[in-house]
């Protein structure tokens, strides 16, 4: 069972659940309180990780590792940062939180999707810039959380010409030669919803679902549209192989036994947490901040 539930303006679960901030939030106290907005940053991955595998879901498709260039309004505050190093510390502490949990993190969107304004929801963004320039800056968190334990990945559906000109989640090139060769990432990779106008130039959602598979996907995600998904189990042929299912089986999330003590600890994040946009100075506590 899975979920988009980052915080922010993408919070699938409400009632019950602690409102998370958006990314960009500990990206702003990130400027000011670094070492403070990173360990806030893997509490919130552990507040967010111990709800969701309370209520039965194995995990999120989070962080998100774009960058903010302040062009996408699709991605804007759900970026931590327009800095890759900034967001990829901020990353690996959320990660390192959700870890602690029991979740498996999913980096998204591969290989970065904030340089272009078109929203992938509605239209197919393309992005012309060469791949020396994607690789200085939006790959860096990739390959950063890549080599702290990165479980997943979900590849944007932007085009990249001057690369290939399939949008990367149905792109070979860079699903198979850069993600899986150049990076090494051993994890598992899942499309982003191909029912998003994004998709559409790979053809009709069972085509579309073919195309991501034969490019490297390991799962294709059909959302929010239940005919969509009919079809394509209707039609779809497609036997995964045992490395796909290993990389499938290691996200089955596992939750701890709820304690007196987590409760204690997850009032404390969540009241910090309510803070953190309005008085950020008093979301900070009086922890002992680790490096």
């Amino acid at each position: 069972m899975a979920v988009d539930h980052e915080g922010g303006r993408v919070q699938r679960f409400h009632r019950g659940f602690t409102p998370i901030p958006p990314a960009g939030a500990f990206g702003r106290l990130y400027d000011g309180e670094r070492r403070q907005a990173a360990h806030l940053c893997e509490e919130s991955g552990w507040l967010l990780a111990t709800e969701l595998l309370a209520a039965g879901v194995d995990f999120s498709f989070a962080p998100v590792l774009d960058l903010d260039y302040g062009l996408s309004k699709v991605i804007g505050d759900r970026a931590f940062h327009r800095r890759p190093d900034a967001v990829a510390d901020l990353a690996r502490r959320l990660m390192r939180g959700m870890r602690e949990a029991g979740m498996s993190a999913v980096g998204k969107h591969f290989p970065g999707h904030g340089r272009v304004a078109a929203d992938s929801h509605h239209e197919t963004p393309v992005d012309e810039r060469r791949y020396e320039d994607i690789q200085m800056r939006d790959l860096a968190p990739f390959e950063r959380l890549i080599a702290a334990g990165l479980a997943a990945i979900m590849p944007a559906h932007v085009i990249y010409p001057r690369v290939d000109d399939k949008p990367a989640g149905f792109s070979a090139v860079w699903l198979r030669d850069v993600l899986r060769r150049r990076l090494g990432f051993g994890g598992a990779i899942f499309s982003d919803d191909i029912s998003m106008a994004g998709a559409e130039t790979a053809g009709d959602h069972p085509a579309r679902a073919e195309a991501a598979l034969a490019a490297g996907c390991d799962m294709v995600l059909v959302c929010n549209d239940q005919a969509a998904a009919a079809t394509v189990l209707e039609r779809l042929r497609y036997e995964p192989d045992p490395v796909t299912q290993a990389r499938l089986i290691r996200l089955h999330g596992r939750p701890r036994g709820k304690t007196a003590e987590m409760e204690a600890r997850r009032r404390d994040i969540a009241g910090r947490l309510a803070r953190l946009e309005s008085e950020p100075e008093l979301a900070l506590g009086d922890d002992q901040i680790a490096t």
